[in-house]
């Protein structure tokens, strides 16, 4: 089973703290004697190297220049803050709405060339109608007790969305066959939006898939992710985004990825799906 993204994070936190405590283990010092070169309580130093205290660049700085290894620094600081930004939690980046969020991509999005989209819950943003989006975004900041900024985010969205029709850009993309079902907004928003689903699927640089209630499951369901080229993984967490660029976490999801196409259906097969759903709505 692939590793979680919270633990992906967990898991660049604990290598940070296994090289500090064998950076002090080489200079021979013990966790007190680091404690007083560094001038801090003698506690500190276990509580990081056990995680229980994420060290600051400055903790970083001194605890290198107290072993003796200021050179090393640069390259921990330079790893834990990538670790730190790895997980960014919904309401910090929601503080303020959703319209700088839906902008906050929008460089990322201009420079992929290949997105790998795979989505269990809800239609992506990138085909998404404006009426969906708004039904989508308005229970969002519903749920969340955030500023309304829903017209201003939808959008923010359709014009990060205007990537899948222009440039040079290629678009894999894999929804489970309840997103069809699932009903964000009312009957007319839906029937909209699987519409907009059967005419986005005739565009050239677009590979819709539709992994059917019936497939017999190689991959089981799991988060929502997005694959950027081959740099940046991103997982939706109902509490956080992650971001995920370790190679070992983008060839993972990379992997799974491969899983779910190979149980995914296709093209004419793919619209009898969306029209049945269509006719469930009555």
């Amino acid at each position: 089973m692939p590793t979680s993204p919270s633990s992906s994070v967990q898991e660049a936190r604990k290598t940070i703290a296994e090289r500090l405590r064998e950076i002090r283990l080489d200079a021979g010092l013990t966790g007190r004697e680091l404690a007083f070169r560094c001038g801090w309580h003698p506690s500190k130093s276990s509580r990081i190297e056990n995680l229980k205290t994420l060290p600051s660049d400055a903790d970083l700085r001194a605890w290198c220049t107290a072993c003796g290894v200021e050179d090393q620094a640069a390259d921990l600081i330079a790893a834990s803050r990538t670790a730190s930004s790895m997980y960014m939690e919904w309401r910090r980046m929601q503080r303020t709405g959703l319209r700088r969020l839906q902008e906050s991509y929008v460089s990322l999005y201009e420079r992929t060339k290949l997105f790998r989209v795979y989505s269990s819950h809800v239609v992506p943003g990138l085909l998404q109608t404006p009426e969906y989006a708004t039904a989508l975004l308005t229970a969002i900041t519903d749920f969340r007790h955030l500023p309304n900024d829903v017209e201003e985010a939808v959008t923010a969205r359709m014009a990060r969305s205007r990537v899948i029709r222009e440039g040079d850009h290629r678009f894999s993309i894999l929804l489970e066959e309840g997103i069809l079902r699932y009903r964000i907004g009312d009957v007319a928003t839906m029937a909209g939006q699987l519409d907009h689903l059967l005419t986005v699927m005739s565009l050239p640089r677009v590979s819709l898939g539709v992994i059917p209630f019936t497939a017999q499951r190689r991959m089981w369901t799991i988060e929502p992710f997005m694959i950027f080229d081959e740099e940046q993984a991103g997982v939706e967490l109902l509490t956080a985004d992650v971001m995920l660029s370790a190679p070992n976490d983008t060839r993972l999801y990379g992997r799974a990825f491969a899983e779910l196409q190979r149980q995914a259906v296709y093209g004419a097969k793919v619209r009898p799906l969306i029209t049945a759903a269509v006719r469930s709505l009555g």
